[in-house]
């Protein structure tokens, strides 16, 4: 027997699922259809990448080398490809893959938005180094030339990402790093990190492990065919070649103290008990859990902080940041770039008046 109701109902269903599925900017056709444009998208951008690498490592881009680079099937790049080609972003050169104009410079786009990403989370986030390579490789791909630009602007324009790999301007002008592997150094020899190599993950992880980063001073102390044995930073460090070729440096004429470079103010562990500063910078040397403790103790651009008194070994001082005391000690301190406040100049004035009085006083007698 046929019900209105019924037919209504059914009606209203059937309009209710043909609305969910086509429904314009929120159906499930059109989010399907724009997950599968943004996953195209990847995998060309992720080929141009590693056509871009081969070429610069003198290598000869092959379908399975894109493949095996981009965890896909063999017919599974060999359409990316040939999509590639249609776009004119790739040539074929007796079964090779090389780069067109376009494509050299859609690569380098892609290049320079990675690099940033990670500049930008190692600066101005708290994520785990670990985590740094894998968030780029997901943020790379989402945004536009003036997004890019803008981030870059923001952080200063850098020329270098946190592992020491160069970043292309917005004109594609990248400067090298000049550094050579460790596994090739003499021993006896002093030389710099400029470079970690970040792929493959697992080599890299073992490598941060270490706390190595670019910047750091190294001796080479050891060097055959089964380890390379050298000191950072105070501490040794024994690897196979295979791991220390992963490392870059340019050799020093001289062995010197590692210096904490900071682009701008004074080092907070210049401020003495009683003075007052504002925080300016955060040293780009500083990395991972050690910033991310700053950042969660306050220690920020515009901070106000004052340096309450010494400890008795004096390597420690207690400073007051929104009303709690915080410890650090002097090497964490030499991080922390500061803009003393006018008190502390007029501090140092009186000292000074009041020694040139004693002075006189002392001649005098």
């Amino acid at each position: 027997m046929y019900s209105p109701q019924l037919a209504l109902l059914i009606a209203l269903i059937l309009i209710g699922v043909a609305a969910l599925v086509f429904w314009p900017q929120k159906g499930l056709l059109h989010r399907w259809r724009r997950a599968r444009r943004m996953t195209e998208q990847v995998l060309r951008e992720d080929a141009l990448k590693s056509i871009h690498r081969a070429e610069r490592m003198g290598r000869q881009a092959t379908l399975q080398s894109v493949a095996g680079d981009l965890h896909v099937s063999v017919n599974r790049a060999s359409e990316v490809l040939a999509e590639m080609e249609a776009l004119e972003l790739v040539e074929t050169r007796d079964g090779d893959f090389t780069l067109t104009a376009e494509g050299r410079s859609t690569a380098l786009h892609v290049i320079r938005a990675h690099r940033l990403w990670e500049r930008y989370l190692a600066d101005e986030t708290g994520y785990a180094e670990s985590e740094w390579h894998t968030q780029a490789d997901q943020l790379e791909h989402t945004v536009g030339l003036e997004e890019i630009d803008a981030l870059s602007a923001q952080l200063g324009n850098p020329t270098y990402d946190p592992h020491g790999d160069p970043i292309p301007t917005a004109a594609g002008e990248m400067r090298t790093h000049g550094g050579r592997p460790l596994s090739g150094m003499e021993p006896g020899t002093v030389g710099r990190i400029v470079h970690l190599e970040d792929e493959p993950e697992v080599i890299y992880a073992q490598l941060a492990a270490l706390g190595l980063h670019p910047g750091q001073d190294v001796r080479l102390i050891e060097r055959t065919t089964q380890r390379v044995r050298f000191w950072a930073d105070g501490d040794e460090h024994i690897l196979a070649p295979i791991l220390a070729a992963n490392i870059s440096v340019v050799p020093l004429t001289f062995a010197r103290t590692p210096v904490v470079e900071l682009e701008s103010g004074e080092r907070l562990s210049v401020l003495r008990p009683g003075e007052t500063a504002e925080v300016v910078q955060v040293s780009r040397s500083i990395r991972s859990s050690e910033r991310r403790r700053l950042m969660d103790l306050g220690i920020v651009p515009g901070t106000h902080i004052e340096a309450a008194f010494r400890s008795p070994s004096g390597d420690t001082m207690a400073y007051l940041i929104r009303d709690t005391l915080i410890a650090l000690r002097s090497e964490q301190a030499n991080y922390i770039g500061i803009n003393r406040e006018p008190n502390a100049f007029v501090r140092e004035t009186e000292d000074l008046a009041t020694t040139i009085e004693l002075t006189h006083t002392n001649n005098g007698n």
